[in-house]
């Protein structure tokens, strides 16, 4: 990851030459230029890099919190949870702390740098990789307005016209996404038994099984992004009647915990990495599906048009029909 590599890179002595010392890593994300760095704890909400970051036998941090001599970050894509992780980082410094975050050029890190200053005072940046890495100190107080307006970024806000709750960073932060209310719009309501979501995000399609599909008996919604799993929870209070409802911060295309338990999954699966399409995601997820269901259990899906999942089931032992398509979506069904 070259931001990853820009900031390792800063770290040293071709960049800013820092002492190890412990901090906090924001985004962590295990590098071999960090084996020097033992003393680092490290939030990241999404699975499959908390996991590695274990695995390399560190601490995972449950939030991004404490107050540390420094705090690495390594923020994300859009302008908002930017922000909101230099407030984060902010409020995790202890005085006279440093601050060293990385972020790729045409991510817009030259904007975020001259934000990151003005808040700040003066900053020193490098460039490494089409990134720049630029450090902060909190050696006198930051501008107050412009941190109180980054923290409430991070804050839930309600989708427009809806009572869901999103944030920035998550999949559909501030939508609906127009896949899954399609196939939310399609679902059956004879859907029945043990149903799983996988990657369920905030929780929307979640929401349309239970209220719309009453011989549902529960409902197992698995998310690799912690903080879309937190507001889904919140997204379903009151909506499951007395139905089980399971949380599971998991990474789908890792496998499911569980095979031949479900009666039923329905899903969204990605379909991008960054910018790329990338239909191997989709195809773990199909292969994770198809081993959860029960013999006889239904594989509801939606994705892009142009997405070859056909092949996918097929090769899974299922025969795949499609009981809906527009202009971009289609919905497939399938039965193990």
């Amino acid at each position: 990851m070259p931001a990853l590599d820009a900031l390792v890179h800063a770290l040293g002595p071709r960049g800013f030459d820092l002492a190890p010392r412990p901090g906090l890593f924001l985004f962590a994300r295990p590098h071999l230029g960090l084996g020097g760095w033992r003393d680092l704890a490290g939030w990241q909400p999404w699975r499959h890099h908390a996991a590695a970051w274990e695995r390399d036998g560190r601490a995972l941090a449950a939030a991004p919190a404490g107050r540390h001599p420094l705090v690495l970050a390594l923020p994300g894509k859009s302008r908002d949870e930017t922000l909101a992780a230099f407030a984060a980082a902010h409020d995790a410094l202890a005085p006279g702390g440093i601050l060293l975050a990385a972020i790729a050029n045409d991510a817009g890190a030259a904007r975020f740098e001259k934000q990151l200053a003005a808040a700040a005072g003066n900053i020193a940046s490098i460039q490494k990789n089409k990134c720049r890495a630029f450090l902060a100190r909190l050696e006198s107080p930051w501008d107050a307005d412009t941190l109180a307006a980054w923290r409430a970024l991070a804050e839930p806000a309600p989708v427009p016209g809806t009572a869901f709750l999103t944030r920035p960073g998550v999949f559909s932060a501030g939508r609906i996404d127009p896949g899954s209310a399609l196939l939310a719009e399609h679902l059956p309501s004879p859907l029945a038994g043990r149903v799983a979501d996988l990657g369920a995000g905030w929780g929307f399609l979640g929401h349309a099984v239970l209220t719309k599909c009453p011989r549902v008996t529960s409902l197992d919604l698995f998310e690799a992004d912690a903080r879309a799993l937190d507001l889904a929870r919140t997204n379903l209070e009151g909506v499951a009647g007395g139905r089980a409802t399971g949380f599971h911060w998991h990474d789908v295309s890792d496998g499911m915990p569980r095979r031949g338990a479900w009666d039923a999954v329905v899903m969204n699966p990605p379909f991008h990495e960054g910018r790329q399409t990338d239909i191997s995601l989709g195809e773990a997820f199909i292969a994770a599906a198809a081993d959860a269901l029960r013999p006889g259990g239904t594989l509801l899906m939606v994705a892009n048009r142009r997405l070859p999942y056909e092949a996918v089931i097929t090769r899974l032992g299922m025969r795949p029909e499609t009981r809906h398509q527009d202009a971009v979506y289609k919905i497939l069904a399938a039965r193990r």
